[in-house]
């Protein structure tokens, strides 16, 4: 079993923090508007699949127990098991689904399709949580869903994630030099 490292736990919070400020930068829509998603994807795309996963967990965790991470500053189970809740605990399956493909398959095309099928599987997973919420007192079809969750964000969605794969590039190639340096000066051994 490989054990996590100090330096993991760091990124792993790093990441989660990000996702909490992108959270807060918030257009109300339907479903509010935010950068929640880059920030998923760049955790994924620095850190891999279980890091990644991993800070959005930390996330999901701290807004379950109350603490205020989700956009317009609100936390609690209730954010979570109302309309767009689908949407927040989504993250942990886009970053999952976004983060296996990452690992199969490199180079920026892959992390930009594997970005894309991260974000759909978020679409469909927040898209149907909202349906079933949303229908206890209304009565809505798919199309209206659709056209009211997903269609008014797929061109900032698809710059979010132009944006995240490049940045998530950046950055890993940062990290792995600066290991290399460290493992350079250290012969290899964890301070």
């Amino acid at each position: 079993m490989k054990r996590i490292r100090t330096i993991d736990i760091a990124y792993i919070s790093l990441m989660a923090a990000l996702i909490v400020v992108c959270s807060w930068i918030t257009l109300p829509m339907t479903i509010p508007f935010t950068l929640q998603t880059f920030a998923v994807f760049v955790s994924v795309g620095v850190l891999g699949v279980w890091k990644g996963t991993a800070s959005v967990l930390v996330y999901l965790f701290m807004g379950l127990v109350g603490v205020p991470v989700f956009s317009g500053f609100k936390g609690g189970a209730g954010v979570l098991l109302g309309p767009t809740g689908g949407y927040i605990i989504g993250f942990v399956f886009s970053a999952l689904a976004t983060g296996l493909i990452m690992k199969k398959f490199k180079g920026f095309a892959a992390s930009l399709l594997a970005m894309l099928a991260g974000l759909i599987v978020c679409y469909v997973f927040g898209t149907v949580w909202f349906m079933v919420v949303y229908s206890r007192g209304h009565e809505i079809t798919l199309g209206a869903a659709v056209s009211m969750c997903i269609v008014p964000y797929i061109i900032p969605d698809l710059a979010k994630i132009c944006v995240a794969a490049q940045v998530s590039a950046k950055v890993r190639r940062y990290i792995r030099a600066a290991e290399d340096v460290k493992n350079v000066t250290t012969g290899g051994t964890d301070v």
